[in-house]
């Protein structure tokens, strides 16, 4: 069952800039395109890191401020210090980027996000080069998926291809991207897979499940062989 993967989202033309790029162009580039960071690449447009927005915005917040060091400086207060000087593209980017792959998942990409804390990736190539970037609001497309697609999924991949399921044993209805499977299959474990695969299908945002099985064969997997009486 194929979910929608990074390089059905992405944008593939992306605004970039080199090492050697002014602080004003890279400012510029942000405001004439909309957008909240650029990947700054090589000549052979490999990723070398990212300026995003709170990278420039270190010298608007210390303008007209003295430089001020510590003795015992942190590591954030002496970055925030070292961007606020910075000029060209390689003194401000944060490196190395957090990046990923077009055959990366849409929930991989969300979860890598939220715990490196960024708001896009850069989509690299098996030899690392620059193919797209992926946003937050990118990976939010899987939900403009319409009800009918969902549910089309849902029944050719999840019911037909992967269970087998004859048609006419299971009821599948989408409503806003909430799933609503409903009628009988012969195994417990069956419904269970049902339900999961139903979850999995892009732009689900719920599954409700009242599908009813004629055999619990999950309890029977769970008995321990070693606590079986032998027959005489």
């Amino acid at each position: 069952m194929r979910t929608w993967q990074v390089g059905d989202v992405m944008t593939r033309k992306v605004t970039t800039v080199g090492e050697q790029t002014p602080y004003r162009e890279i400012v510029d580039a942000l405001v004439r395109r909309g957008i909240s960071g650029v990947p700054v690449v090589d000549g052979s447009r490999r990723v070398l890191g990212v300026v995003s927005e709170s990278d420039l915005l270190h010298k608007v917040e210390r303008a007209g401020h003295p430089d001020e060091r510590r003795v015992f400086e942190g590591r954030r207060r002496r970055t925030a210090r070292e961007k606020a000087d910075a000029l060209l593209a390689r003194d401000l980017m944060t490196a190395p980027a957090v990046a990923t792959w077009p055959e990366a998942t849409i929930s991989a990409a969300a979860r890598q996000m939220d715990r490196e804390s960024v708001k896009r990736l850069p989509v690299l190539d098996d030899l690392g080069r620059l193919v797209g970037i992926v946003t937050r609001g990118d990976l939010l497309r899987v939900h403009l998926r319409t009800d009918a697609e969902i549910r089309e999924d849902v029944v050719q991949e999840v019911l037909r291809r992967v269970l087998a399921v004859r048609d006419g044993l299971v009821t599948v209805r989408v409503r806003g991207g909430e799933v609503t499977l409903d009628g009988r299959l012969d195994r417990r474990s069956a419904v269970e897979l049902a339900v999961r695969l139903a979850g999995q299908v892009s732009g689900v945002v719920r599954v409700t499940s009242t599908l009813a099985y004629d055999v619990d064969d999950t309890a029977l997997a769970e008995l321990d062989p070693a606590r079986i009486a032998p027959v005489a």
